[in-house]
């Protein structure tokens, strides 16, 4: 999966969602807490009971009120714009929840690039420039009128531009990238060794990192890279999928690294039991475990179909390949291997996906739910040998676009 732009990074520090600190109460006096304690020894039982009683029924208010206090609109949010109209726009946050907001003419609306830092260089923009699907940042107004939410400031980040530092991202990595699986670590000399590719293109490249190198690290259950954490190289174990970017040596081999993502993954290959449109998943029956497993297919997860002859080449070359056999240049198919073959596969939809059908795919990790990153439908000849079917999912890369580039070399 190809790192998105984080559009406002650097811009503001969000807050946990928990913008009301508990109040602090004030200590009792001493002569105040002697007294007390007096009382409660001589105090008749009926009258300790009603007490008690009292202070039952205050937790229970505050119990009953804390939902309300938690689901106010909070002081300021990150999202992308879903709605526009009159004088108002709603802001749905990457967490799922949507704010309408009233933007009164005396807002500061500013429009920035993605990744920009300085909003003393924004752009002072007008409503009516805003778009569904532009990312905002809102901060409201603290002195408007209780029970309205007005905006004081937004800062917006065009989808356009978005899309397009995007795409220069993924061209980077396409031509300075590499992939594959963690082979080995050396956390003292800052050495990580994978092993990418499959069949005759399998090799292993080594990535050298640095103190000045990022490091991050997927969050579980996601792909996103603007959701990925620093962490240090200790976080790395072998079998993770890792994602490198920086100046490759000639052949592709070494690289020097400047950004690396890693994470854990799941590998799967099974026959699809059922599917359900309306939520995006599909029921998957995995040939190693035997069991279901449900699949969330996202907008973001990468699905292809092989056709009938590639599949029954790619298959055969595996088998050639695991079987200690020479990988000669199979009719039709001289050029190119196994990942060339995946990337140049037609992109597929949920809907074109079939009950009983066999998938592989590449999934976060679970037991019984995962999300799938890469899917590749179309592999029937691929799970008549286990061994085989295995060799190609243990090396998909998270980005088929940067596999077919480092195919390229």
């Amino acid at each position: 999966m190809e790192p998105p732009a984080q559009p406002f990074a650097g811009v503001i520090r969000l807050q946990n969602g928990n913008h009301f600190p508990a109040q602090r109460t004030g200590g009792i006096l001493p002569f105040k807490k002697r007294l007390m304690k007096n009382w409660m020894k001589i105090r008749p039982p009926f009258l300790i009971a009603r007490g008690l009683a009292w202070i039952v029924l205050a937790w229970i208010a505050l119990l009953a009120g804390a939902p309300l206090a938690g689901a106010q609109t909070p002081s300021r949010f990150v999202g992308t714009i879903t709605a526009l109209g009159g004088n108002t726009l709603t802001v749905k946050t990457d967490q799922g929840q949507a704010y309408p907001v009233e933007v009164p003419t005396t807002a500061s609306l500013k429009r920035i690039a993605p990744g920009q830092r300085d909003l003393s260089a924004a752009q002072t923009i007008q409503f009516s420039d805003l778009a569904v699907g532009d990312r905002a940042l809102v901060r409201l107004d603290p002195g408007a009128p209780a029970g309205a939410a007005q905006a004081l400031q937004i800062v917006i980040v065009k989808q356009e531009d978005v899309a397009l530092k995007e795409q220069k991202e993924r061209e980077d990595w396409q031509r300075h990238g590499v992939g594959g699986l963690v082979k080995s670590v050396d956390a003292a000399s800052g050495a990580i060794v994978l092993t990418s590719g499959a069949g005759a293109a399998a090799k292993t490249i080594t990535v050298h990192t640095s103190s000045a190198t990022m490091l991050k690290r997927y969050a579980p259950a996601s792909v996103r890279f603007d959701a990925a954490l620093p962490a240090p190289i200790e976080a790395i174990h072998v079998g993770d999928q890792l994602r490198a970017r920086g100046a490759k040596n000639a052949d592709g081999t070494e690289i020097a690294a400047e950004e690396v993502v890693s994470g854990s993954f799941r590998n799967i290959s099974g026959t699809i039991a059922s599917l359900d449109a309306s939520a995006s998943t599909l029921l998957v029956k995995d040939l190693a475990t035997k069991k279901p497993v449900t699949v969330h297919i996202s907008t973001e997860a990468q699905m292809r179909r092989l056709p009938d002859r590639a599949a029954q080449i790619l298959a055969a070359r595996l088998k050639e390949t695991s079987g200690g056999g020479q990988t000669g240049r199979l009719s039709g198919q001289g050029a190119g291997d196994p990942q060339q073959m995946i990337t140049r596969a037609p992109a597929i939809q949920f809907a074109d996906l079939k009950k009983g059908e066999a998938v592989i795919l590449v999934a976060t990790e679970g037991t019984t739910e995962v999300t799938a990153i890469t899917l590749l439908a179309g592999v029937e000849p691929l799970l008549e040998s286990s061994a085989a079917s295995q060799d190609l999912l243990s090396n998909w890369s998270m980005n088929t676009g940067a596999g077919a580039a480092e195919a390229a070399q």
